[in-house]
């Protein structure tokens, strides 16, 4: 659900990053006001997994398709809400710089789309009353699949709006949403699935976690171990391999698109911020779509063969998944360090 910039216009997406900014600061706001240093090697490392886990497309039967995890409501129940938003913030900065997976220009709609509506209101508003004090399988599960479709629901409906809003595109409001709402409530159950098996990995191994993420207690006295070291191998072992696996259908939103127009990505203006971004993106992404740079003696027919190959076993791919996955580990690690000094400074 990464949006390009070639949806967005000027006016909206720099409505949305001013948006998303905000929400940035209020978080760092309410995790100085109650600091656990304990959370920090958590945030890493789930970010870490979460961008791993974001590379793998699952195809979505019958309909040429695929989707991926978002992984907001993962961070949620196992950070909290605002370490929660911060960290997939993390995620989704180091793949638009790094891999050009999403727009510059459009980054602030999709934090916004993949992490307000997860962390702000699936997860308060649905996760939390439906798992309760979180040590009921059954009730982590039933909230984890509500939550996950029900923030997947807004974000799809979000990114339509946004985009019908910009006015850049022939995207017609009533076709777009008809095919992006029933697409991504598909994406959202298996993400539910695949969500609630993270969580209770976690309460299996560690309890305290999600009391913690819940504001019952803090990290900082609790040995996490075993959860790290089984999230770390989990992280590399599917950024470094199982991305191979991926589904080469396009995503939900690339799909939506295609069925609306005849083609998957829509061209940018070819001026102005547009044109400066790219150009920008374009010099600071090192592995873009994942890959190394085509060099040039490649032909367009080898390049062809190789992504509709499935597997894929590519070392561009398995260099991306584990330098995105150390980039992002960095980036998470360090806001929450910064916060955490900037905590203490304040006392």
């Amino acid at each position: 659900m990464h949006m390009a910039d070639a949806l967005i216009s000027p006016e909206v997406g720099g409505a949305m990053w001013a948006v998303t900014a905000g929400l940035v600061a209020w978080s760092a706001k309410k995790l100085k006001e109650d600091p656990d240093e304990g959370r920090i090697p958590l945030m890493g490392v789930l970010g870490a997994f979460i961008f791993a886990a974001q590379m793998i497309n699952f195809s979505i039967p019958a309909t040429g398709s695929s989707g991926h995890l978002g992984g907001g409501m993962i961070l949620a129940a196992l950070l909290g809400p605002y370490a929660a938003f911060l960290t997939l913030a993390s995620v989704l900065v180091v793949q638009a710089l790094f891999f050009a997976d999403g727009g510059l220009l459009a980054l602030g709609c999709n934090i916004f789309n993949m992490g307000f509506f997860t962390c702000f209101v699936a997860y308060p508003l649905i996760y939390r009353l439906i798992a309760g004090t979180g040590r009921n399988r059954n009730r982590i599960l039933a909230a984890s699949v509500l939550s996950s479709a029900t923030a997947l629901q807004l974000g799809a409906f979000s990114v339509v709006l946004q985009t019908v809003a910009s006015g850049i595109s022939a995207l017609p409001f009533g076709t777009f949403v008809l095919l992006m709402q029933p697409i991504h409530l598909a994406i959202g159950i298996v993400e539910g699935f695949v969500t609630a098996g993270v969580i209770l990995f976690v309460l299996k191994a560690r309890p305290e976690v999600l009391e913690a993420a819940g504001g019952r207690t803090h990290l900082r006295d609790v040995s996490l171990r075993t959860v790290l070291a089984g999230l770390a191998a989990a992280a590399v072992l599917t950024g470094g391999v199982l991305s191979w696996f991926a589904s080469a259908y396009p995503d939900g939103l690339e799909w939506s698109i295609a069925k609306t127009t005849g083609s998957e990505e829509l061209a940018a203006p070819g001026e102005g911020i547009h044109s400066t971004l790219a150009g920008l993106q374009e010099k600071t992404a090192i592995l873009p779509d994942y890959g190394f740079r085509a060099g040039s003696g490649d032909d367009g027919a080898a390049e062809a063969s190789e992504e509709a190959a499935w597997p894929n076993p590519d070392m561009g791919t398995t260099v991306s998944g584990l330098a995105g996955g150390a980039m992002t580990l960095a980036l998470a690690r360090l806001i929450g360090f910064a916060l955490r000094r900037s905590a203490g400074a304040r006392k």
